[in-house]
């Protein structure tokens, strides 16, 4: 039941968002399903015993991945799908929490949380990042050395 409430709110977050950022309302389901997949192999990562950062980096390698399909095959810039599906992903929570932190004058907490804020951006540039090297890597290969 959890997985599938996890699913359910990750989906509408990202689709939300998608509308916040005015994208084309026929892209919206492609939005929310792009940020949904990358949030729950976050999520099933971080239950199996994982990191959040590397457990970033690959929903975020997941997202990037689905968005550049949907582009592909809906003919609609990658940025459209990319801003909305990477949404879950954001420690909006923890950052949160380190600004609270900061407020209330315990800096050792702040500074923990505050890192661990940086940690998991970068592993989201990381990932958004790692998987467009690829692809551009795969599209550089000979289309004769691709059959073999």
């Amino acid at each position: 039941m959890m997985i599938l409430s996890q699913l359910a709110t990750s989906f509408v977050a990202a689709a939300g968002f998608g509308i916040l950022f005015n994208a084309p309302k026929k892209s919206l389901i492609q939005c929310g399903f792009a940020g949904m997949a990358g949030w729950i192999l976050y999520y099933l990562l971080v239950q199996q015993g994982m990191d959040a950062v590397p457990a970033t980096i690959f929903g975020a390698m997941l997202v990037a991945v689905v968005t550049q399909v949907f582009a592909k095959v809906y003919k609609t810039p990658i940025i459209v799908f990319h801003v909305s599906g990477v949404i879950p992903l954001v420690p909006g929570g923890v950052a949160y929490d380190a600004m609270r932190n900061f407020v209330e004058n315990d800096y050792t907490a702040a500074v923990q949380l505050s890192a661990q804020v940086m940690l998991l951006a970068g592993g989201i540039a990381i990932g958004l990042m790692f998987s467009e090297v690829v692809n551009q890597s795969i599209r550089k290969i000979p289309l004769k050395r691709r059959a073999k």
